[in-house]
This record gives structure tokens, C-alpha cells and sequence, in this order.
């Protein structure tokens, strides 16, 4: 297979496992989103979407926020970890859009990258989720994918993302983000994973990925 037709068969069986996308993490608005995404850093979405309720209780705007002390923050959202360092930017965030931004969430990568804990994938997430603008974040599970594809080399999420942006078209970076996440969870995890199951990796995946695998299970049946 050319490469271009490995990228459509992939674009092809994503959009048949996955004609309707849901959102991973729950939210209302494009700051509950904000805040969950930054929560999610290193944590799962189950936690979060367990946690941001309890917060959201108490501030689900940016004013309300800003009411809470980095401390009360902190207590709340501990489960999810790394809490000193979220209810700091959390605290920090909210401030600084109240001072600049009348409170709203800018709808620029550049723009939330410039707020406390915001990153390049949790402002990808944001604009893309949150505002329909064409962005390709890139979690782990894109990245461990896209190796396994033959889409990347896997040196770096810089590269994978630079690498998703040039194959696939942008009319369907924002779908084709969250169905790769969707598929690398069920059919393609780092552990536990079962290449009979994996319907895009075996067709297509990158010829020394695959003969690792064959070798590993080969050890395991002797």
C-alpha cells in the first residue's frame, strides 16, 4: 500500500468506528473545558470528570474562581494530582482572563499558551473542542499510533503533530484527533495489546512494529 492509501484506509475504518465523537472530558463551556484539560495533565479523564463536578459546584466561571483561595483549589481537586501546580495556574488563569479578556476564554493557541499551565495541547484541545478551529493535539495515545502506523518516527510530539497536520486533511484534524484517542483505547493500547484486535495496525502498521510483535508473542507460546 501507498502511503496516501494507508492514510485513507485509516481516515475510512476511524469514520465507520466512530460516526458520532464524543468529548472525553465533560464540560459545559469553553472554560469548564479550559479547566478540565488542564486538570487532565498526567491523570486520566475518568478522575476528572469525577473531580471537576465538585469544583465546578463552587466556581464554573472564571469571577467565582478567583473567590476560592489557590488552597481551597488545591484540596479540591488533590485526586487528580499534581494539585500545588494546577490550583496555582487554575487561580492564575482565571485572573488573567477576568483582566484581559472580560472574563472569556481567548479563542487563539498563541493567546492561551501565554496563561499560567497552559500548554501547547491543552490550548490545541481548547480551540479545537471548544471553538471548531482546525487543531491536532497530540496525547499519547496519537503518538504511540502514529509510530505504529508508519505515520511518524516517534521522536517526538512536536514531530507527530507536524507529521498528523501534513497527511491528514484539516477539515478533519478536529474529528480525527478524538477518534484516533477512541481507537488507541480500545484497539490499540500500550498494554494488553492484541494485534488481532487491531484492525488498522495489522493492515497497515509499520513493518518492524509488527515483527517485534510477532517475535514477543512467539516467545510467549514456547
Amino acid at each position: 500500500m501507498l502511503k496516501q492509501e494507508k492514510v485513507d484506509f485509516c481516515i475510512k475504518t476511524l469514520q465507520e468506528l466512530y460516526p458520532e465523537i464524543p468529548i472525553p472530558l465533560d464540560h459545559k463551556d469553553p472554560y469548564t473545558l479550559l479547566i478540565a484539560v488542564l486538570m487532565s495533565a498526567q491523570s486520566t479523564d475518568v478522575r476528572v470528570n469525577q473531580i471537576t463536578p465538585l469544583l465546578f459546584e463552587q466556581a464554573d466561571n472564571p469571577y467565582d474562581m478567583v473567590r476560592l483561595s489557590v488552597d481551597q483549589i488545591r484540596e479540591i481537586i488533590k485526586p487528580v494530582g499534581l494539585s500545588p501546580s494546577k490550583a496555582k495556574g487554575i487561580y492564575g488563569l482565571s485572573q488573567i482572563l477576568i483582566d484581559k479578556y472580560r472574563g472569556e476564554v481567548p479563542r487563539s493557541i498563541e493567546l492561551l499558551e501565554e496563561l499560567p499551565a497552559v500548554g501547547h495541547k491543552t490550548a490545541s484541545v481548547v480551540v479545537s473542542q471548544a471553538f471548531g478551529i482546525p487543531a491536532f493535539p497530540v496525547d499519547t495515545h496519537i503518538h504511540r499510533l502514529m509510530y505504529r502506523w508508519g505515520f511518524s518516527n516517534g521522536k517526538n510530539v512536536q514531530q507527530t503533530e507536524k507529521d498528523a497536520k501534513r497527511l491528514f486533511p484539516k477539515e478533519l484534524w478536529n474529528d480525527l484527533h478524538l477518534q484516533i484517542i477512541w481507537y488507541g483505547r480500545e484497539y490499540s493500547p500500550a498494554r494488553g495489546w492484541k494485534l488481532e484486535n487491531d484492525m488498522i495496525t495489522k493492515t497497515i502498521g509499520r513493518k518492524t512494529v509488527l515483527e517485534e510483535y510477532h517475535k514477543k508473542t512467539a516467545k510467549k507460546a514456547v
